[in-house]
């Protein structure tokens, strides 16, 4: 291919939005007849968007490092009723309109296989957003000071999945605790939250200080979810509040389910 043509078919790249490389790789894409041609080269350019866009949106999740299910070992995590780990690698709780509650000590995995389903989520082009639960309530906080709230939730609101990790490792700005209630209250049932704690849920208060503001915050990412635990060698979670709360939810939502049918 000519130096001419080369420039020529960039220009019509422009002009088409499309890649600028296709014009590079149409020097090394064959065909046995015209048509042959163009479909690969077409292909490849689909194949090529497909990836960058992938790299864009785990770039804009922030992801702390990049995990995959084939790394995660799920042989100390409970399960809880017909949530699997394939269940998430195919991410039926979003076809299900399902938040996530992950429940265990440091270093159990909690993190990691959030991490694993947000890249997934990535996969099919889905937009996330991964924040240390601190790290968001100080931005909430500081937003609201500086009266740049609406612009950073409008940023935020990019994200069809929020990751909060960490949540209750330590005591929260009353206000950004309260913004953050507001948040959640508002994409309540039209996002889905994925939330890591190694908090029973009778100890949230601790964190968030307001009991009635506790309670509801429980309520709403607790109507439909699935739960999962991560004892890490101590049966003692597989006791706790959490997996008697679960059962509690699961027989309400069975109720809720029979008063449709």
């Amino acid at each position: 291919m000519s130096e001419t043509y080369q420039e020529e078919i960039k220009k019509c790249c422009r002009q088409l939005r499309l890649s600028a490389s296709l014009a590079e790789r149409a020097q090394t894409t064959s065909g046995d007849s015209n048509q042959e041609f163009l479909y690969n080269l077409l292909r490849d350019e689909v194949m090529y968007r497909r990836k960058q866009r992938i790299s864009k949106l785990i770039n804009a999740a922030a992801f702390p490092r990049p995990y995959h299910f084939s790394q995660f070992r799920d042989g100390e995590v409970d399960f809880q009723g017909e949530c699997t780990i394939q269940s998430l690698q195919s991410l039926e709780f979003r076809e299900h309109g399902l938040n996530i509650i992950m429940y265990g000590g440091t270093g159990t995995g909690k993190t990691m296989l959030s991490i694993c389903i947000g890249i997934r989520l990535c996969e099919e082009g889905i937009p996330v957003k991964f924040y240390r639960t601190a790290a968001l309530i100080n931005q909430l906080s500081e937003h609201k000071r500086s009266g740049t709230l609406s612009k950073f939730l409008k940023k935020l609101n990019k994200a069809e999945v929020l990751i909060l990790d960490e949540f209750g490792y330590v005591p929260y700005d009353r206000m950004g605790s309260q913004l953050l209630f507001d948040y959640l209250s508002e994409i309540h049932e039209k996002k889905q939250v994925i939330l890591n704690t190694n908090l029973e849920f009778s100890r949230w208060v601790n964190v968030l200080y307001d009991e009635q503001m506790t309670a509801a915050l429980i309520g709403r990412l607790t109507h439909h979810c699935h739960l999962i635990l991560f004892p890490g060698g101590n049966n003692r979670l597989r006791e706790s509040s959490l997996n008697e709360a679960y059962h509690e939810i699961a027989a309400r939502n069975r109720t809720e389910e029979k008063d449709h049918d």
